[in-house]
């Protein structure tokens, strides 16, 4: 009885030890899963489907920032290519009528981007002819010359003998006087070239010679151009919107719309603008502006920095859908200006993140 007690002590103990084993075994396994959880829930996390759970911390350490969408009636808007071009009133191209070679004017060529003045002369273009040709000319000068210092003589004389002579005699002295001076300033014209002369006061936006250089009558040697006649030349592919466009901004710079042709060219309408304040442009630069149509849309205007690109390259837009959690919308942005966009897929009153949507758009 005594050894049959003390089996089942035995047996009772091993039973109780191992259920303890098995109860702090599982106490373990209990722990070390709960540990991840509450790592998780203080750490950004992309959830199951789609969306992401960021705590308040890290809200505030992204800057998300938020703002309610509610529906407004803009301008419809298209975006336009086009480049800058010269104001045809506040600049303008030289260019010799003949062929010829450069001669600096006294002062020299003037550099590259210096103001220069109205009718100044910035360069000569003496004609390229063969060595008896202009001898020719200098043989024509100087019998002009001579015949002008005679003729200038003879007036002198009859003037001093006005009671004894005609009047006719001495009226047409001088009317000879008056014909060879003529003569002789247009031979020393043509010596000494065609003066090429600023059209207007402005910068030299463009230098394409150098002293001594041989030009042919079609070259552009120089541009000149004002600091604010700079204009912007768009195309567009639909002629309704030549009568149409309302204005249109670049760089969040409104532009005011001057017109556009009604003559297609390559296929395409010009239509031109003007800056309203100054730009950094560039005759021939690219750009890409958005022009303001008679046509109303209804949408939610969003700053531009709300719009990103998911993994699937589409446009989407944050909205901050619960306290912690944050979903993604699918959307198909129209530009408004450089700075605001607007959206049809978002209902008004939607909590949308405007300020760390990028930073949201991370988070894995």
């Amino acid at each position: 009885m005594t050894n049959t007690s003390a089996f089942f002590t035995l047996m009772l103990l091993a039973t109780g030890a191992t259920l303890n084993l098995q109860a702090w075994a599982h106490g373990d396994e209990v722990h070390a899963e709960a540990a991840p959880a509450v790592r998780t829930v203080n750490n950004p996390q992309r959830l199951p489907d789609g969306r992401v759970l960021l705590p308040k911390e890290a809200q505030y350490r992204l800057s998300v920032r938020t703002q309610l969408a509610s529906e407004s009636s803009v301008a419809k808007s298209i975006e336009l290519n086009g480049h800058v071009v010269m104001d045809p009133n506040r600049g303008g191209q030289l260019q010799a009528s003949s062929d010829g070679r450069i001669k600096a004017p006294e002062n020299g060529l003037p550099a590259l981007g210096s103001m220069v003045s109205k009718g100044q002369i910035l360069a000569w273009v003496v004609p390229t002819v063969s060595a008896y040709e202009l001898a020719q000319q200098q043989a024509d000068l100087a019998e002009t010359n001579s015949k002008l210092t005679l003729a200038r003589q003879n007036l002198q004389r009859l003037q001093q003998l006005v009671n004894s002579v005609p009047g006719k005699e001495i009226q047409a002295a001088e009317a000879e006087v008056m014909a060879l001076r003529g003569r002789s300033a247009a031979l020393a014209t043509v010596s000494n070239g065609e003066a090429m002369r600023s059209p207007i006061d402005g910068v030299l936006a463009a230098l394409n010679v150098s002293n001594g250089q041989v030009v042919t009558a079609s070259d552009v040697l120089f541009s000149v151009i004002a600091p604010d006649g700079m204009q912007i030349e768009a195309l567009a592919y639909d002629p309704a919107l030549v009568s149409s466009l309302a204005g249109a901004t670049y760089q969040g710079v409104k532009l005011s719309y001057l017109g556009g042709a009604l003559v297609l060219r390559d296929g395409a309408l010009p239509l031109r603008f003007a800056p309203t304040q100054p730009l950094p442009l560039a005759l021939g630069q690219t750009v890409r502006l958005i022009a303001q149509t008679s046509e109303v849309n209804t949408g939610v205007v969003l700053p531009a920095s709300s719009v990103v690109k998911n993994s699937a390259n589409e446009s989407v837009v944050w909205l901050h859908e619960q306290a912690l959690v944050f979903r993604a919308v699918v959307v198909q942005p129209e530009a408004l200006d450089g700075n605001n966009v607007l959206v049809k897929q978002i209902p008004p009153g939607s909590r949308v993140v405007t300020q760390g949507a990028s930073l949201l758009n991370q988070i894995r």
